[in-house]
């Protein structure tokens, strides 16, 4: 289960109604009546016991099972737990385990555990609600060693409590098993969304992550095995024994894709695991974006290695996930230095020619004492980052330590995390004096933080960065989704990237043409609504969403209304989160279905009041449509919330303001811009509003001071320069109108308006 925090909801994040809807549609979860080639989970055991014996107690063993004395690790002997206003009390009713804690209407009432989730390093536990749903407890059971400090119930949100209506409520969506977790803790999951009763009725194959999740529907297999077969018979492919993956044929990149729409940070496309097929085809992974990663790539949120992984130079060079863990224990194959001498040895395997032979595990390459926990690889290039309070995981790019780069991206380094006492300089001349200064080439996090902080040249850098084919591909792809938002100066670099061999590029390269002409749309995209993946194509039908279907070649457009039309319904069937509502309500709003989709933003705002983007988006098409009274109400009710996040909160404090003033409101639009200011001080258009409306007002001093204050912020802003100008030449003080006119012709010296000022003010 997702370890959520509050500053952390968006359009991956996304959430709940405090009331349950029950629904004809709706069930308790329980295995598919349709077995669509899925043998029952034991009928693996017979024929494979070794690998079967391997699995069994594994984490896939464990990902989910029915609440047993033998499942259950949490100590229920009316155990009490106590974090500020949170408690709960842990006991046995039989054979039953149960919790006594707050409920849905802020009473306490005894709950009973149907199911355990998980057991290393924690066990969480899930409850039966109505509409099909399972709801996990925040409170988890540590099953480490009391050494290791486990061996206790706690929160996986310390000295926090959240209000039953809140999302975050243990029976809120934010906790919500159908929604957040359990496609990768169950093999074959089909989560079975309803949109309009709000209800659930989620199937599996296997309850936990077994045989077929990863090896495919082995029906055809076990009739396969059941069959006499001739004497001395040999096959050359799965496929003649009735299984659908061949590991084989799909080579290293497609093995590390069948492990990874489990382990990594994806948008789903609803259809469900894809075993033997590209992870493109069930999911869109995420790319490199801000609180998911730092600017240089080094994991932040929870991202669940995949990410990481894609970037390293192992990935590039055919390391598989197997060739570090067994794929049934789970287990590391060897614990410690051993596991990279594998290959990082002076012999190192045939598989990997050009690797760099020499004695990695030595004082002389990791300069620390030998068997030091500076000594080991992982420290160094695998830091760790602690999530759900206990459970430490290790970034997978096994990138080399960059304190060089920490100022300049403004990510950590992996040096100064052990050396606490230390600045990354230090780190880095070390290095220096280790290694010599090294002559590498720029990194792609100065590329990434360029643009994250907004740099005059980050088009250009973002645009060398997509070009670069030698860069990992989740590198280019984030590249291409940053360019995408800047517009016209971006098409020359998007149109390349819409035929790059990279699937995760080209579907992150169609969005950059949703605002395009019509005909632009079409040329550019209608290619990708043929494309092998369908995260591609999924992505070239949301940006072509709202095209007349005259703009489309005859022989296109009853296959394109077929792909809208599976596609909406895919959207609906993912819309139990609000960012899901969100991209539902978008392609309707886009199709011209503006009722259809103004209520589909109301629904994401229930399911999480927090989420600011369906609040932007329902009141800008709430304004649009001349409903201005829901609109300002919804901003309203925005800016009354309480711990939302700052810059959500100032971004809707202006465009109530914005509102406010459109509707003549000038006296309660002012305080609402000032706050506004204050918590986007990155915003400097929102002190120019400001003094023009003070300057409307006839408050030239307060005008002068908002202005200045906007100055202090962004000294070169032509906006800003501009009023400045505006406001001394009106009161007559050309001196002060002089001078910054001098100031914007040199900040901007191509800005349209600098003659007509010129002129005004008698200067050549």
């Amino acid at each position: 289960m997702h370890f959520l925090k509050r500053v952390c909801r968006g359009l991956l994040f996304t959430t709940a109604l405090s009331l349950f809807a029950q629904g004809a549609s709706a069930q308790a979860p329980g295995l598919a009546t349709d077995a669509k080639g899925y043998a029952p989970a034991e009928s693996c055991i017979g024929c494979h016991a070794e690998q079967a014996g391997a699995w069994k107690n594994s984490d896939h063993d464990w990902a989910m099972r029915p609440a047993s004395k033998t499942s259950v690790l949490g100590d229920f002997k009316n155990a009490q737990f106590k974090d500020g206003k949170v408690q709960a009390r842990f006991f046995r009713k039989g054979e039953k385990f149960f919790v006594n804690i707050e409920g849905a209407d802020g009473k306490p009432a005894d709950f009973e555990i149907l199911y355990t989730f998980g057991y290393k390093p924690l066990q969480q536990y899930l409850v039966a609600f109505p509409g099909g749903r399972l709801q996990s407890l925040t409170i988890a059971w540590d099953t480490r060693s009391k050494a290791e400090g486990g061996q206790r119930w706690f929160s996986m949100y310390p000295g926090q409590h959240f209000a039953p209506d809140d999302p975050l409520h243990w029976t809120g969506r934010y906790q919500n098993w159908n929604a957040m977790c359990a496609d990768c803790h169950s093999s074959n999951l089909l989560k079975g969304y309803d949109d309009k009763t709000d209800t659930f009725a989620t199937t599996w194959h296997e309850q936990n992550v077994g045989c077929q999740a990863c090896h495919g529907p082995g029906q055809a297999h076990v009739d396969w095995a059941g069959k006499e077969k001739p004497a001395q018979a040999s096959y050359s492919s799965p496929a003649e024994i009735g299984l659908t993956v061949d590991y084989k044929a799909m080579g290293s990149k497609g093995l590390v894709d069948q492990c990874a729409y489990c382990h990594s940070r994806r948008q789903s496309l609803n259809v469900g695991q894809q075993p033997g097929k590209p992870l493109l085809d069930s999911a869109l992974p995420a790319t490199l974006r801000p609180d998911l990663y730092h600017a240089d790539g080094q994991m932040q949120g929870e991202v669940y290695v995949y990410g990481s992984f894609t970037q390293s130079k192992m990935f590039a060079a055919g390391v598989t996930c197997t060739d570090c863990h067994n794929p049934h224990t789970t287990k590391l194959k060897i614990e410690g230095n051993g596991l990279c001498q594998q290959c990082h040895n002076p012999n190192p395997p045939a598989r990997f020619p050009s690797l760099h032979a020499k004695n990695y595990d030595s004082p002389e390459h990791h300069h620390h004492q030998a068997g030091s926990q500076g000594a080991q690889c992982v420290n160094c290039h695998m830091p760790a980052q602690t999530y759900m309070v206990v459970d430490p995981r290790r970034d997978h790019s096994f990138r080399l330590p960059r304190p060089d780069l920490s100022a300049e991206t403004e990510s950590p380094d992996a040096c100064t995390a052990c050396h606490k006492d230390k600045q990354p300089a230090w780190a880095a001349k070390t290095i220096e004096g280790w290694f010599g200064t090294p002559q590498r080439p720029p990194h792609y996090g100065q590329a990434l933080h360029a643009a994250r902080i907004g740099q005059s040249d980050s088009l250009q850098q973002l645009t060398a960065l997509i070009g670069d084919l030698g860069k990992p591909a989740i590198v280019r792809a984030t590249a291409v989704e940053q360019l995408a938002g800047m517009g016209d100066p971006a098409l020359p670099s998007l149109t390349q990237a819409l035929k790059d061999d990279s699937s995760l590029v080209r579907a992150y390269a169609a969005s950059g043409f949703t605002r395009q002409p019509p005909v632009q749309r079409v040329k550019y995209l209608l290619p990708l609504l043929h494309d092998d993946n369908r995260a591609v194509r999924d992505e070239a039908l949301r940006a072509l969403v709202g095209i007349s279907l005259i703009a489309l070649p005859e022989a296109e457009r009853e296959p394109y209304k077929a792909a809208l039309a599976d596609y909406e319904q895919r959207l609906r069937g993912n819309a139990d989160l609000p960012g899901n509502r969100l991209n539902l309500a978008v392609m309707l709003e886009r199709d011209g279905r503006q009722q259809e989709a103004l209520e589909q933003y109301r629904q994401a705002l229930k399911l999480d009041p927090y989420f600011a983007p369906a609040r932007v988006n329902l009141v800008t098409l709430a304004n649009s449509m001349l409903r201005q009274d829901e609109a300002e109400q919804v901003l309203r009710d925005g800016v009354a919330l309480k711990d939302m996040p700052v810059t959500d909160h100032g971004n809707i404090a202006y465009m109530l303001a914005l509102l406010l003033v459109e509707r003549n409101n000038t006296d309660e639009a002012l305080p609402l811009l000032d706050t506004a200011a204050r918590e986007l001080p990155q915003n400097p258009r929102i002190r120019y509003n400001q003094g023009l409306l003070l300057l409307q007002m006839q408050r030239r001093a307060e005008a002068q001071a908002a202005l200045e204050a906007g100055l202090a912020q962004a000294p070169d802003d032509a906006d800003l320069l501009y009023a400045m100008v505006y406001l001394h030449g009106s009161a007559g003080q050309q001196g002060e109108a002089i001078e910054y006119v001098r100031r914007l012709e040199k900040a901007a010296p191509q800005d349209e308006r600098l003659p007509g000022l010129k002129r005004q003010l008698g200067l050549r």
